[in-house]
């Protein structure tokens, strides 16, 4: 022990950590552990149990930085991969997560691949905040004989926390939807009233249309006006579908993996195999629940392109996908989403390892010797 009994360590002890010790904090933001982050050397990100502590105040805004920073890195390659499961079969207009950029870039310029992203900035902290208080919650009340949490556990927790995440997942996913796949429908529209006017006389041509995009504020009140609170969570069940299978693939493959890294069974394994593990075993279970994405993101759609498909639910845009797009539509965007899955990881690390919390609760006066 670093401390007598009772008395919690200065903020800046947290700085004095080895990088490794540090490292290992990381995992909190991403694996949802309970209010107090564990920081001990061998401190394992699935595990309950340590000697030092750093509050929830620190973890929340620690965890809230890492998803700004990482919603800026990351959204580009979001926004491709809702254009990209969006599109059906005769009306494509990307071929790749790279063509997609390119012609956002051209048609919308640098700032169209961040359309729909202060949706995400806004609600990322509060839905970090939600999904912590809830795994701490779960962890609580299923470890009350006092033993280490089983795996089995651990899932349920974390399928916990995911489930009363989408109080703030689903409606910020239905504006964002909305906003990035704006552009995807007016380039179509463009096109389309393109082709119509090589095939007609220029009398006959019609002027073209306006564009006009909606904000985030305009869809909300528009859906609270014609369908209520309910506007705002089309899709919950799509969601629940995929963030719940998300952390049951997670949580036991993150395990097994981070297992090939321990020397002995007694040594944690070592932080470089922690994050190795954590990047692929989150890209791996963004590519396996990606069918449940590309129906989340179908039945969120308000907005349709020309010649299109609608849905009436989970089961409709199931049949209709496989039946008129085949089963690889179901992986649409798949690559994508691990791209965007991967770097959270690392950035979550930095943000960790750095303790910007940590310098920030130092500086407040209550805080101070």
């Amino acid at each position: 022990m670093v401390q007598a009994a009772g008395m919690a360590p200065p903020r800046w002890y947290f700085g004095l950590l080895s990088p490794e010790a540090r490292g290992k904090i990381a995992f909190g933001l991403v694996l949802s552990q309970p209010s107090v982050v564990q920081v001990q050397l061998a401190a394992d990100p699935e595990t309950g149990s340590s000697s030092e502590q750093v509050g929830l105040p620190a973890k929340l805004i620690n965890g809230g930085i890492a998803g700004l920073i990482g919603v800026t890195c990351v959204f580009p390659i979001d926004l491709a991969k809702t254009r990209l499961q969006n599109q059906q079969n005769g009306q494509r207009m990307y071929s790749s997560l790279s063509d997609c950029l390119i012609k956002t870039i051209r048609s919308e310029g640098y700032f169209g691949m961040y359309r729909g992203a202060a949706v995400n900035l806004t609600l990322v902290t509060p839905e970090k905040a939600i999904k912590l208080a809830a795994n701490d919650f779960f962890r609580h009340h299923l470890s009350k004989d006092g033993k280490k949490l089983t795996l089995l556990r651990e899932m349920l927790a974390g399928c916990g926390a995911g489930t009363c995440q989408v109080i703030v997942t689903t409606p910020m996913e239905m504006l964002k939807i909305q906003l990035q796949d704006a552009g995807r429908i007016a380039a179509q529209k463009k096109l389309m009233a393109a082709q119509a006017q090589l095939s007609s006389s220029p009398a006959a041509a019609a002027e073209p249309a306006v564009e006009t995009r909606p904000t985030a504020t305009q869809i909300t009140r528009e859906l609270l006006r014609s369908k209520g609170i309910a506007g705002l969570y089309k899709g919950l069940g799509a969601t629940l579908l995929r963030d719940v299978p998300f952390s049951i693939v997670y949580f036991p493959l993150f395990a097994n993996l981070n297992k090939l890294g321990q020397k002995d069974p007694n040594v944690k394994a070592p932080f470089y195999v922690s994050f190795l593990s954590g990047c692929v075993a989150g890209s791996t279970a963004a590519v396996a629940v990606n069918p449940c994405d590309v129906i989340k993101t179908r039945l969120q759609s308000l907005q349709r392109g020309v010649n299109e498909d609608t849905y009436s639910g989970i089961l409709d845009c199931t049949k209709k996908i496989w039946q008129r797009e085949g089963p690889t539509a179901f992986f649409k965007g798949a690559y994508c989403r691990a791209l965007v899955i991967a770097p959270l990881f690392g950035i979550a690390q930095v943000v960790y390892f750095v303790g910007i919390a940590e310098f920030l609760l130092d500086l407040l006066p209550k805080h101070r010797a």
